[in-house]
């Protein structure tokens, strides 16, 4: 596996957390710590260290709005659904604070067995309804080779934008006001560093990669756009909101309960209930551009309390799979589904990355849009 080592800076990695120089712009104090965990923790002081008290009044709180939104409505929350402990442990938690969510899940064709039966346990145990947004494979297929040609990191970011662009058009046919995401500060807090993803709203991009690489046309992808987030999130004030900061959470005592109540199956790392996500986190994104997100996932971890930094080392030892004979399993599934030959993959990862605003990109427009908003609303 490539480690990444940029100029002039020799290879290090943090004594509090597990980030390292793969990171372009990590920075280390007089004591070896990076700049990664001690802005986490920084930013997610009131996350994770609130009184439980001051927890509860906020949640009280926030669940008197999505009553009060929703007593005319069918639902009145939504709750993207992915297979994984973040996103069932919602669903569990909206449930018991006596909600009435719609569980809301879109399959790309890369569901793995195990996130299809944690889905339909979980909803059929609980007894929501769920909406499952299945997305044109050979379109889909399409832009994903586009993504591929164009030797750009964020391959995910299909799956990420259509996944907002579901979700909202679900809360606006229904009139909900509340999506209740997964995400939290708890177990993916800490930042993103720069050039490991992109801009998930960038419609554009992913646009020209389809037309540039491939003539591919957006018939029925559900691409969201930086005016898609204004329409819904600014204008139609359709908040997408993380339940899980508001209560205490363990990801390990959640999969214990969900394992026990639900006939949740885990799985070794986090999105690994993807085929595609965890061959692509797990495998691409390593051996093609340096990058092995567990160093993310663990030091967030770390950082949250949640595991040492032992642990988080020796699971780092080892290939981001539990045993080389599941990776050659997903090298071949992805063969067979792409419609690659091994020659294919091999040229693939030999070549360079290619940046994602070599080509037309919204992200400017949205940081400059966002600007302007913060701008205009402080001054108020």
């Amino acid at each position: 596996m490539a480690e990444v080592i940029q100029p002039n800076q020799p290879y290090q990695v943090c004594t509090r957390c597990v980030m390292d120089t793969s990171a372009r712009e990590i920075r280390f104090d007089a004591d070896g710590v990076c700049n990664f965990c001690t802005e986490f923790m920084a930013v997610s002081r009131d996350s994770l260290t609130a009184e439980p008290a001051v927890k509860e009044e906020k949640l009280a709180d926030f669940v008197s709005h999505i009553k009060r939104a929703g007593r005319k409505s069918r639902y009145d929350c939504i709750v993207g659904v992915s297979g994984g402990v973040d996103s069932s442990w919602v669903l569990v938690q909206v449930v018991k604070l006596g909600r009435r969510p719609l569980a809301v899940h879109m399959d790309n064709g890369w569901n793995s067995e195990l996130a299809q039966n944690n889905i339909s346990n979980l909803v059929r145990s609980l007894d929501v309804d769920l909406h499952t947004h299945v997305i044109d494979w050979p379109e889909y297929r399409a832009l994903m080779q586009s993504s591929f040609d164009a030797d750009v990191i964020d391959i995910e970011l299909l799956y990420d934008n259509a996944l907002h662009g579901v979700n909202y058009n679900q809360a606006a046919k229904y009139g909900i006001k509340f999506i209740l995401s997964g995400n939290n500060q708890a177990t993916e807090g800490m930042r993103m560093p720069a050039g490991w993803n992109w801009f998930k709203y960038d419609k554009k991009n992913i646009a020209a990669l389809g037309h540039h690489f491939g003539r591919v046309r957006l018939d029925t992808f559900p691409a969201f756009s930086t005016l898609n987030y204004i329409w819904y999130a600014i204008l139609r004030r359709i908040q997408w909101s993380l339940l899980l900061d508001l209560m205490a959470y363990n990801k390990y005592d959640a999969m214990d309960v969900l394992q026990r109540e639900y006939g949740f199956k885990p799985y070794p790392y986090k999105h690994y209930e993807s085929v595609f996500t965890r061959f692509y986190q797990g495998y691409l994104l390593p051996q093609k551009f340096g990058v092995d997100k567990r160093r993310l996932h663990l030091s967030t971890l770390i950082i949250s309390g949640q595991i040492d930094r032992d642990t988080a080392l020796r699971d780092l030892a080892g290939i981001p799979y539990p045993n080389e004979e599941d990776l050659e399993a997903d090298i071949q599934y992805f063969l067979k589904k792409m419609g690659w030959r091994p020659e294919q993959l091999a040229d693939y990862i030999d070549r360079p990355p290619v940046p994602h605003d070599r080509y037309p990109s919204e992200r400017s427009r949205f940081k400059f849009l966002a600007a302007l908003y913060r701008q205009f609303f402080s001054s108020r």
